[in-house]
């Protein structure tokens, strides 16, 4: 008799499986059938796991969430990072490109797939906010950034920096795509009330 899978591992592959679907064929026209034939299971397995398609993908943004919150809670519990450093360090470790399967988050920043969109941007903004306003109210106890308004700056710039700074949604040149860059550093220097491109020459900094 064949020993059935670990529930975590059994899982995962149906949400690999699901994940490369997604990719290659779009979540839009991909279908609970095709994951099954995909992973070669019973559709009772599927159901066992996941209520519907969009769980499944709720679990993936779920996945690649997850991966970008330890990473900037990591960078924002550092005890030898200013908390400059820590905002700076946590922004640039956003990037999780290269680590997560191309064709998913080519497919997740795709502008015709509006609901994965949507739902990547909510996870990403409602779940990194807090630790970056954290470290902001740490700068703040240090005199080191001013801010009124911390929890909803953090909100506004990452909202503001994941959509602008998205291939998906806006086709730039890569000079028009660094200006844009230049420009939301120069809105979080504001916002913090810091000095005027100290944030910026950090930036290139780390960059060179």
């Amino acid at each position: 008799m064949k020993v059935s899978k670990e529930y975590k591992e059994r899982r995962n592959e149906i949400l690999d499986a699901a994940g490369k679907l997604f990719g290659t064929k779009g979540y839009d026209k991909s279908t609970v059938n095709d994951i099954l034939e995909a992973v070669g299971i019973a559709k009772g397995t599927f159901y066992y796991y996941f209520k519907s398609k969009e769980e499944v993908l709720d679990a993936i943004i779920d996945r690649v969430t997850g991966m970008v919150v330890e990473r900037v809670e990591m960078v924002a519990s550092n005890p030898a990072l200013s908390p400059t450093e820590k905002l700076l360090h946590v922004i640039l470790s956003m990037h999780v490109e290269g680590e997560v399967e191309q064709d998913i988050m080519e497919e997740l920043h795709k502008p015709e797939n509006s609901l994965m969109h949507q739902k990547s941007l909510s996870a990403m903004v409602t779940s990194v906010a807090p630790v970056l306003c954290k470290v902001v109210e740490e700068g703040i106890s240090q005199g080191i950034f001013k801010s009124d308004f911390p929890t909803q700056y953090m909100q506004i710039f990452l909202t503001s920096s994941i959509t602008l700074l998205d291939d998906g949604i806006f086709q730039v040149e890569p000079q028009e795509q660094q200006m844009i860059l230049r420009a939301l550093i120069a809105l979080l220097e504001k916002m913090l009330g810091v000095e005027e491109e100290s944030f910026w020459n950090m930036a290139n900094q780390y960059w060179s």
